[in-house]
Order: structure tokens, then C-alpha cells, then sequence
């Protein structure tokens, strides 16, 4: 009996003291969760995801152009012509920037003939308020409308580039004689976007169509800064990219060969499309490695994103991909994904139902894919068994694969089976129409980015593009913002130097390539890109017009071009009124601001590098540098 009173003493004590080490456990796993989830929040405040400092150098105000301001004289200043020359209604055709920019030059072309401008049919989902020197009205009076679906009225489709004097010589006297004139607008360019100097008043109206009247749709703006504050929500900036890549561009370019199996035959289609149309005036095969080679195709986003780490910005970087397409498809944006993981589009920063509230309610199309015949009924299979015929008979051949509704959606359904592309289906032409909307998005968010990188601007082809227009908007709006302007040809020749080690380049590559953004994003490179920009559209570079200098800011040399058209430097003093509204601004929002840090360049070990390369002798030449690189 004793000996099992103290079995049972033993097993009680082990429970109990089982018990409180349980107990002890819990407590100690309670205490260590709430020490790690403090320090981890404490850590948010700093490294990596939290606000941290923003260094000049990667996310601005550039100093130089800190003292630039968006300025256009009020339409008061204009007086409204007495004499009315009759109306002009227009259709435009292309994508969201050719639509942009044809609005601000139909503006132009109404003011300069003295008629009344029915908004364009495209531009239902526009608000087109506070351009009071222009006359702008829904839509013809009544009398004349029926008289235009007899096509009673002559229609123009001036080339692209149009001079005042073609409209004031060979358009006036016809919209004079007939009241009403139709204008037809393929490229995007009806008007030329230099203008003499006596017709500057005319640059300043486009200015205030297309940054202040020229509005995008509520629901679009709305979503727009639901985006941008869910960009910004960790407390750190963002990187605005536009690849670019369009089938269209790149089948006008020839650069076909840069991409690989079914890819480079859709381009090659729509290339010859163009050719047959008379686009496009060179052969169907052209070398697309010397077109890379001569900065007339897209910076592909692997290289983007190599840059983007030459110029200092850490893999957490948060990057907004804009554009409604991107030809390729998401095989595309692996490279950049795995050098950026936060890598990010419309799609994954808004719901399902926001984009389809921003669609609107639709009628429902039929789809234009195969569907399976209908079931038969238990009757009608006894009556087909009847009339088979003598017994035994052989076996039916197997059941034909299903086709999946993905092999016949787009070009999945006609590349592989016919040689010629069909005619586009109802619900492609609704896609067609969504995709203006998710450029008019994206063009929002690249606008209110803290830096933007392009893909492809200036491309040389004689119209407007998405990249061009953004970069146009953000001067105007934000001058001292890091906005990127790479010299495609340079950038080619360089990677050409290192394309065996691409993602272990020598440091002198690496300095090479960052003092050359960095000159792209400063007055130089302004200079040098409006060459290009400014000739094809005035919105891609809308200086001096629309712009003007604080009173105390330093002396600038103006920049003229070969013609002697001022570029840079040329703007006129801010009135009084708005040099003391920004002075009392800049005295409310100042703040210490972080100079360049050195050890915010890459966070993969490139900081190190660059300290050293700093240190070191900066003329150092490629072959000796690739001499002491351990990677060769």
C-alpha cells in the first residue's frame, strides 16, 4: 500500500509540474511572438518596406529645373471672333495618344477658321470645358444633321503635319461655301506642331486642351488616384514603366527578328499589311539586329530593368507597368519581374469589379468561338441504332480532341490553320475599345509617378506616342520630376559591349550607362529629345510656350534649334500673383531633403562597387576594367 501511495504521489508531481512547464511554454512563445512582431514593425519604419530616405538623385526634384512652372495665359486675354465661319465636325481613328493629340489640334484648326467644333465622335467619354475662345457644341443643329446623313457636306483628310496655310487657303473657302466641313484624322497629327511665332497664341491653346479642359472621364480619374495612394500606401515612391511593345510598332520598325517562333510571324503579317496599305515603303525582310543597333526599336523590359540597376534603384522597388498591350505577353516581363519583384499593373492593383464598373454595362455579344453540337435525347440515339445497318459493326473512331475556348481566342485560332488573318469579330472591337480605356488608367497613374522610364518614345515614325505624350505632360505639369529620356542607339552600343555577361557588367560599364540617364533626365537630355519630339508633336515637348521661370531663379542660356525656334531657356517670367502663391507653398512644404546616398544604390552589392569606383581612377579604360573583373 505505501508502495503505491507514493506511485501515485510521483505521477501527481509529474502532472502538476508538466502542467506549468506547458504553462511556462505558452507564456515564453506569447512574449518572444509580440518582441518579433514589435521589432518588425519597428524595422518597417527602415529597412526594406517601410518609408525610408529619398535620395535626389534617384527620385528628384532635379535642382536645375526646380524653378519651371506650368503657365498659360487665361483664354480671357483672346478676344472671340465675331465672324462664324460655320462647323466642323471630325472623326479620329487610332489609339488613346493619336485621339489626344488629334483633339488639341482640332481645337487649334477651329479657332484658326472661326468655326464652331462639334466634339468629335470618339470623345463621348471626354469633358471638354473652359476652352472659351472655341466654340465647342454636342452636335450639328438639327437642319444641318439630317443634311449630313445625305452627305451633303465635303469631308477633308489632311496629311499629316498640315500647315495653317493649307487650312486657311484650300479648307476655309470650302467650310465658307458649304457651312459645314467633316475632318477625317488617320495619324494624330492634323496640324503642324511648330507654329510661326506670330500664332503663339495658338501653341498655349493647345496647352490648355489638353492639360487643363481635355478631362478624362470622373470614374477613370476616381480609380486613377485610388491606384496612385495604393502605389504609395508603404510610404515609398514608385517607377512609372511603358514598354512599348506594340505589334504595330514594331512591325512599322522591322524588328521582327527580336523575337522568336510565332511572335516574329504575326509581325511579319502585319508588316506586310502595312506594305500593301503603302505604311510602310521598304521590304518585308529587313535586319532587325541593325535596327536595334540604330535606336529604332523598343528597349526590351530586360534591359529596362538592367538600367533601372545601373542607376542605383534596390530589387524592392515598386514598378507600375502602363500600356494596354504589351506584345509577348507576360513571357516578356519574366527577366524584369525577377530582377523587381514588386513589379505591378492595373490588374493587381485593382479589383475585377472596378474595372468592370469603369467598363460600364454592356449588351452581351454572342461569342464567336465553335460551340459543341446540342445533346441528343435518349429517343433519337435508339432511332440512329436502328438504322445503323448489319451487325457486327466496327468501332467508332475515337472522339476528336476538344478544342479549349483559349486555342481559338485571337491569333491562337487562325495562325497555325490559315495564312491570312480574319476580319476582326464584334467582341474584338469591344476589346479594342477597352483598351483605350485602360491607357487612359495607366496614363493617370504615368503621370503622377515619381519617376518614369519609357520604352519606346520618339520612335521616328512620324506620329505620336503613348511614351512621348506622357513625358510631354509631366514637363508641363511637373518639370523637376526624374523623368527618364534614353538615347536608344547609346544604349544598343552599350549593351552590345557586355552581351556575353549581362548581368555582371564591369564598373565602367555601369557608370557609363547611369551618367548617361542621368544626363537624359536633366536639361541636356531635354534638349536632345525635343529634337525629335518637338517637329512630330508639340505636346511631346510643349517649352517655352507653356511654361514660365520664378523671378529670382538663376540665368539660363536659351537653347534654340537649327531653325532658331527656341527649345529651352526661353520661358517668361511667373506673374507676381503666382510667384508669391509658390513662395508661400515652398515655405509651407519645406523639408530637409536627402541629398545622393551612395549606399542607396543596389542593394545586390553594386553600392560597394561603385564606392570603390569612385575611389578609384574614373578614366580607367573598358579593356583594363574587364582585365581585373573576376567574372571573365
Amino acid at each position: 500500500m505505501l508502495l503505491k501511495s507514493k506511485f501515485k504521489l510521483a505521477t501527481a508531481i509529474g502532472i502538476v509540474l508538466s502542467m506549468l512547464s506547458l504553462l511556462v511554454h505558452l507564456f515564453l512563445a506569447n512574449y518572444s511572438a509580440g518582441g518579433i512582431t514589435k521589432y518588425s514593425m519597428h524595422m518597417d519604419d527602415v529597412l526594406p518596406f517601410g518609408p525610408r530616405p529619398r535620395p535626389r538623385r534617384l527620385w528628384g526634384p532635379l535642382v536645375p529645373l526646380d524653378h519651371l512652372h506650368p503657365f498659360v495665359k487665361p483664354s480671357k486675354s483672346y478676344a472671340v471672333p465675331s465672324k462664324h465661319n460655320g462647323f466642323i465636325y471630325a472623326k479620329i481613328y487610332g489609339g488613346f495618344e493619336k485621339i489626344q493629340s488629334s483633339i488639341c489640334d482640332l481645337v487649334a484648326v477651329a479657332r484658326l477658321l472661326n468655326a464652331t467644333l462639334v466634339i468629335p465622335e470618339i470623345q463621348a467619354t471626354t469633358r471638354t470645358k473652359g476652352i472659351s475662345d472655341v466654340v465647342i457644341v454636342h452636335g450639328l443643329p438639327k437642319d444641318l444633321r439630317e443634311a449630313r446623313k445625305k452627305i451633303k457636306f465635303p469631308t477633308v483628310s489632311p496629311r499629316n503635319s498640315a500647315t495653317p496655310e493649307y487650312y486657311i487657303k484650300e479648307v476655309l473657302p470650302r467650310l465658307v461655301k458649304s457651312k459645314v466641313l467633316g475632318i477625317i484624322v488617320n495619324g494624330g497629327n492634323c496640324l503642324q506642331s511648330i507654329l510661326p511665332a506670330s500664332l503663339e497664341e495658338f501653341q498655349q491653346l493647345r496647352c490648355r486642351v489638353a492639360f487643363h479642359a481635355l478631362r478624362l472621364r470622373p470614374q477613370i480619374r476616381a480609380l486613377g488616384s485610388q491606384v496612385v495612394g495604393r502605389l504609395r500606401a508603404s510610404g515609398r515612391p514608385y517607377v512609372a514603366y511603358h514598354p512599348g511593345l506594340l505589334r504595330d510598332t514594331l512591325a512599322f520598325h522591322g524588328c521582327a527578328e527580336l523575337f522568336q517562333d510565332i511572335h516574329t510571324e504575326l509581325i511579319q503579317y502585319r508588316r506586310n499589311q502595312m506594305i500593301k496599305r503603302g505604311t510602310v515603303k521598304e521590304q518585308l525582310t529587313v535586319d532587325s539586329v541593325s535596327r536595334k543597333m540604330a535606336g529604332l526599336c523598343p528597349l526590351m523590359p530586360e534591359e529596362a530593368g538592367l538600367l533601372l540597376q545601373a542607376l542605383g534603384y534596390p530589387p524592392t522597388t515598386i514598378i507600375f507597368l502602363a500600356g494596354s498591350e504589351t506584345f509577348g505577353g507576360q513571357r516578356m516581363l519574366i527577366p524584369l519581374r525577377a530582377m523587381f519583384a514588386n513589379l505591378v499593373d492595373r490588374t493587381s492593383l485593382c479589383s475585377q469589379r472596378e474595372l468592370f464598373d469603369l467598363v460600364g454595362s454592356e449588351d452581351p455579344l454572342t461569342s464567336d468561338l465553335p460551340q459543341p453540337p446540342p445533346p441528343k435525347s435518349e429517343k433519337q440515339l435508339i432511332e440512329e441504332w436502328k438504322r445503323a445497318g448489319p451487325r457486327p459493326r466496327p468501332l467508332p473512331p475515337p472522339p476528336a480532341r476538344p478544342f479549349y475556348a483559349h486555342e481559338k481566342e485571337g491569333w491562337y485560332g487562325w495562325i497555325g490553320e490559315n495564312d491570312t488573318e480574319p476580319e476582326a469579330s464584334l467582341i474584338e472591337f469591344r476589346r479594342q475599345a477597352h483598351r483605350l480605356l485602360w491607357d487612359a488608367l495607366d496614363y493617370f497613374v504615368s503621370v503622377e509617378a515619381d519617376a518614369f522610364f519609357p520604352g519606346f518614345h520618339n520612335d521616328g515614325s512620324g506620329w505620336p506616342d503613348y511614351s512621348s505624350l506622357v513625358m510631354g505632360h509631366r514637363l508641363y505639369q511637373t518639370p523637376s520630376g526624374i523623368t527618364y529620356r534614353p538615347d536608344r542607339k547609346i544604349i544598343a552600343a552599350l549593351f552590345e559591349e557586355v552581351n556575353d555577361h549581362r548581368y555582371h557588367p564591369p564598373r565602367n560599364w555601369t557608370i557609363a550607362a547611369r551618367e548617361h540617364l542621368n544626363r537624359s533626365a536633366s536639361v541636356e537630355g531635354i534638349v536632345s529629345s525635343a529634337m525629335l519630339s518637338k517637329p512630330v508633336s508639340f505636346l511631346a515637348h510643349p517649352l517655352p510656350e507653356c511654361s514660365c521661370r520664378t523671378p529670382k531663379s538663376p540665368a539660363v542660356q536659351p537653347v534654340k534649334d537649327s531653325n532658331g525656334r527656341s527649345l529651352f531657356g526661353g520661358e517668361v517670367e511667373c506673374p507676381d500673383w503666382m510667384a508669391r502663391s509658390l513662395a508661400m507653398a515652398s515655405a509651407r512644404n519645406s523639408e530637409p531633403q536627402n541629398e545622393d546616398y551612395e549606399d542607396e544604390l543596389r542593394e545586390d552589392g553594386s553600392s560597394q562597387d561603385t564606392q570603390e569606383s569612385n575611389t578609384s581612377d574614373s578614366n580607367k579604360s573598358s579593356e583594363q576594367d574587364e582585365e581585373m573583373d573576376p567574372d571573365d
